[in-house]
């Protein structure tokens, strides 16, 4: 007798697949499994750097890392631990808002200059690091919108000589959070502002690490005329340069 066969007993035709076939068996494509890795990755980062900064709160770090006065007593206290807990301390907390004057002033002051200057190099890579992987990897939409306008004029400069834009900007603007966030959005590969930053960062840290203590007694001895004339001359240097800025302006009106 002949069979009689149901639709679903039958074969697939050759070339034919069903829907329900197709649906379980394709491929997720790179770019959407890429996309979804990288939201995966910027999830991740904004919960450790939130926890992060939650933890360090809680521990008082902000307090004691805002008060120079503290720092001394608090990295003595923790013995060797007090490298990593300066080195760890600034990483965080200087990409995100806390001055990194703050460490690197507070370095000599604490140990001799060359651990000083080691520590200040190692701290300021880290957060330097930090600030331009957030820039990068995790909030580059939204920190895009807020780079300053001033830095926005190097982005020329960027695409011709990276490395070289990189050292001067670091030597010239140290480490303000703002530049790391410019070059994390910015086209300039990683190892290209890693090295560039290292470069442009040892001059001002030796210079600060070396100096900064003997700077600090001077001027903590110095007369009442000294101060005076410090402050009048700051007045000076910051008149000339609105002077010049002002002009500048005027100048680029008259032209349009």
């Amino acid at each position: 007798m002949r069979q009689s066969h149901s639709p679903a007993d039958r074969a697939p035709e050759p070339g034919g697949a069903s829907a329900e076939g197709l649906a379980s068996t394709s491929p997720v494509p790179p770019d959407v499994a890429g996309a979804r890795a990288l939201r995966g990755v910027r999830l991740g980062a904004v919960a450790a750097v939130a926890a992060l900064l939650v933890v360090a709160q809680r521990a008082g770090v902000f307090e004691t890392f805002g008060e120079p006065a503290r720092i001394k007593q608090a990295l003595v206290e923790l013995g060797p631990w007090g490298y990593v807990a300066f080195v760890a301390a600034y990483a965080a907390l200087q990409p995100f808002g806390v001055p990194g004057t703050v460490f690197i002033v507070a370095a000599p002051l604490i140990w001799p200059w060359p651990t000083a200057f080691a520590l200040s190099m190692a701290g300021t890579m880290a957060a330097s690091v930090v600030g331009f992987s957030f820039a990068r990897f995790v909030a580059r939409d939204w920190v895009a919108r807020r780079v300053p306008a001033r830095f926005r004029a190097y982005d020329e400069a960027l695409e011709k000589r990276a490395w070289l834009t990189v050292f001067v900007l670091r030597l010239v603007f140290w480490m303000p959070p703002m530049l790391h966030v410019f070059f994390g959005v910015s086209r300039v590969p990683f190892w290209t502002h890693f090295w560039g930053s290292l470069a442009g960062y040892v001059l001002p840290l030796l210079a600060t690490a070396y100096f900064g203590p003997k700077v600090f007694d001077f001027l903590r001895g110095a007369p009442p005329a000294v101060w005076v004339g410090m402050g009048a001359m700051t007045v000076a240097i910051a008149l000339v340069l609105f002077l010049a800025q002002r002009s500048k302006r005027g100048a680029g009106r008259s032209a349009m």
